[in-house]
């Protein structure tokens, strides 16, 4: 189980995602992200090679929803060597974009819109989408913001759980340690926190590293 820590708040990278980084490159937490907004190009070129160098598998995050919008965002991951890019809407020409890359492509699962984004249809329906994704060219895995979903996201989760097979990321509003207990049970191959991080969900008054140290600490129980 990865846990992916985001340096986002309010869906937004945070201006000094660099300099948080470097004050927690060295806790036992390999897999790093950061969204598309918040950071300009070549800002955001430093801080993923940074992350490389310190040995850490990083992520970026888009949440756009046409075909030109996915495909900038899919352009961008490849072009700044991401390992992983999650979200957008799947097109075929975003999946092709993934050919013969080394950037592996996560994208939503289900109808999403909005942003914050929102998760709808029934969950029959987004299980049916992911399993159809699955099969997709370019689709190394999804992304399910499951808590993001306003009918039942823990019955989501279970069911998706049962029938989906391929790496998944469940993205988005896992900010208290009720939800963490719930990552444990059912073990998905990744899991996101940014701004619950920021806003001292784990430890309360305490800095980033702090909350990213009470998670760790939690998850290692």
């Amino acid at each position: 189980m990865n846990l992916i820590v985001m340096l986002t708040n309010h869906d937004v990278t945070v201006s000094n995602a660099l300099e948080v980084f470097e004050s927690c490159k060295d806790l036992p937490v390999k897999d790093w992200g950061f969204k598309d907004v918040g950071l300009p190009e070549d800002q955001m070129k430093q801080l993923v090679k940074r992350m490389k160098e310190c040995g850490k598998t990083t992520y970026l995050e888009v949440v756009t929803y046409t075909e030109e919008e996915c495909l900038r965002g899919a352009r961008l991951a490849i072009e700044c060597g991401f390992d992983y890019l999650m979200g957008t809407l799947y097109y075929p020409s975003v999946g092709k974009l993934f050919q013969n890359t080394s950037t592996k492509y996560l994208p939503f699962c289900g109808k999403v819109w909005g942003s914050p984004s929102v998760l709808g249809e029934s969950i029959d329906g987004i299980v049916e989408d992911a399993l159809r994704l699955s099969e997709s060219e370019g689709v190394a895995g999804l992304d399910l913001l499951a808590y993001r979903f306003p009918g039942d996201a823990p019955a989501l989760i279970r069911e998706y759980m049962k029938q989906v097979k391929i790496p998944t990321v469940i993205a988005g509003s896992i900010d208290s340690t009720q939800r963490l207990d719930f990552m444990k049970e059912i073990q998905p191959w990744g899991f996101t926190i940014g701004s619950a991080l920021f806003a001292g969900k784990y430890q309360e008054n305490g800095t980033f590293r702090e909350n990213v140290e009470a998670v760790v600490a939690y998850l290692s129980k």
